[in-house]
């Protein structure tokens, strides 16, 4: 089983299903990449353990070369001697060092496979681990930027749309006080006072028009926004 498989049954087992109650997307995501870590502790400790094995195989080797040669060596003596039994023996002692030293040489080829297997697993890990850690920091950006534009949101809902209609009703009561007042003078009031009357009026009309622009171009930002 590869490394991914092995980090996606983990992955499987241990956070899936808490994802889809997780209330918390951040906790979640430092726990995905805490699993990734510790996978990839773990094939470091093993690609450890495949390095210490190939150098031993290739110590265990050299050794039977040596054995080899030396037994060759005998068996070419023992003929110079005329030993032909002794050369004949030297040449089984020779076969049997040959055959462990192929086994070895085996057992070194798939070793230095698994090797390169494990260091591509492990690069490929690496990379995967950075990404995460980026999008991680991303998320912690877009999720703090969110916090503050829903702040500033719920701030703008519950303080500016009442102060603005705090500010009507007492544009509507002075109005309508200057209203009553209009109703309570007398046929014969003086034209001065009822000119100042009129434009006393017009200065609160075109307040309360300028205070419903300014609280219609605040709606359409928030809109915008």
């Amino acid at each position: 089983m590869g490394l991914f498989s092995r980090i996606a049954d983990i992955v499987n087992a241990n956070v899936n299903a808490m994802l889809d109650k997780a209330e918390d997307p951040q906790k979640m995501v430092r726990l995905i990449i805490q699993e990734m870590e510790e996978g990839l502790v773990r094939e470091r400790a093993n690609l450890a353990r495949f390095l210490a094995d190939k150098k031993e195989l290739k110590r265990q080797h050299e050794r039977f070369t040596v054995r080899i040669a030396d037994w060759q060596a005998k068996a070419q003596l023992a003929l110079e001697k005329e030993r032909e039994d002794l050369a004949r023996a030297a040449l089984i002692e020779k076969s049997r060092e040959q055959q462990q030293a192929d086994a070895l040489q085996l057992d070194f080829v798939a070793v230095e496979e698994g090797i390169s297997k494990l260091e591509n697993e492990i690069q490929q890990l690496e990379s995967k681990l950075d990404d995460a850690r980026t999008r991680q920091k991303a998320m912690l950006l877009r999720t703090a930027t969110a916090h503050s534009r829903l702040n500033v949101q719920q701030q703008a809902f519950r303080g500016a749309p009442a102060s603005m209609m705090d500010k009507f009703d007492r544009m509507e009561r002075k109005i309508e006080e200057l209203e009553g007042r209009a109703d309570v003078l007398k046929p014969n009031a003086g034209l001065q006072q009822q000119f100042a009357e009129l434009e006393a009026d017009d200065e609160i009309s075109r307040e309360l028009e300028a205070m419903k622009t300014r609280m219609i171009s605040a709606a359409d930002k928030t809109k915008e926004e």
